[in-house]
């Protein structure tokens, strides 16, 4: 076991080397960034605020209720809400998600040109296939999921007041009273540095997926649970260590 995580782990990062070497056309280059930030940003969007929106209606329900009957004051269920959202809810859940549409969709792409010779062919005009292939997709996802984690942020806070402020569980005054206590700056930070890594996890951990991917179509939906499977572990694990080194 330890053999073969070794072996995934080098070929892994010599697919990291191949894919950072410089492009021969950056005109093409821009353009498929320009579609993979669409495909990326875009299509996530709805299933991104509507994950968010529950995210953070349950995250103010419960809270309020473990308030009630306590000397701690209400308000908090919006400070809680708040920096639980931004810290860890916002970058991890999203990104989870994503590792689900977006990995399964790139190791899929990936593979399928693969097993179609495709990459074979695109090698054989000296194109460099990991860099044309796989850097794309990177750099959209750098761009896009930090903006997709700050919408996510944004929208579980208000699904926290659309749960609780209607039904009375907590005042509105309390509520936004909580949302601008103890606010600090910092947290914004790491919640954009968590994205910003998970973003890398869940799109180079797919590409892997796919590029080596043998066999046929049942190798294929292999490869896709894989990607999803390895990027969420890895997800979680760069969490827990993003959560020691910046707290």
């Amino acid at each position: 076991m330890i053999t073969s995580l070794l072996y995934h782990l080098g070929r892994y990062v010599s697919l990291l080397g191949l894919m950072f070497s410089k492009p021969e056309k950056v005109s093409m280059y821009w353009k498929e960034t320009m579609r993979q930030m669409n495909d990326i940003g875009i299509g996530s969007l709805i299933i991104v605020c509507l994950i968010a929106l529950f995210i953070g209606a349950v995250s103010a329900v419960q809270f309020a209720y473990q308030l009630q009957g306590t000397f701690v004051p209400l308000y908090y269920t919006g400070y809680i809400v708040r920096d639980m959202t931004i810290i860890e809810l916002a970058p991890t859940i999203t990104c989870l998600v994503l590792a689900g549409k977006v990995g399964s969709n790139i190791a899929a792409e990936i593979g399928g040109m693969r097993q179609k010779e495709q990459i074979d062919a695109l090698e054989i005009m000296g194109v460099n296939t990991a860099s044309y292939l796989i850097f794309p997709k990177i750099a959209a996802a750098l761009f896009v999921i930090p903006l997709l984690v700050a919408i996510a942020a944004f929208v579980s806070i208000i699904g926290g007041y659309l749960a609780a402020v209607p039904t009375g569980m907590v005042s509105e005054t309390d509520y936004v009273l909580g949302l601008r206590s103890f606010f600090v700056e910092y947290n914004v930070f790491m919640m954009f540095v968590k994205a910003i890594v998970f973003a890398f996890i869940l799109t180079s951990v797919a590409a892997y997926q796919g590029y080596y991917v043998k066999g046929g179509s049942i190798e294929l939906g292999k490869a896709s649970t894989n990607a999803v499977v390895f990027s969420d572990i890895v997800i979680l694990i760069a969490d827990y260590i993003i959560a020691l080194m910046l707290t």
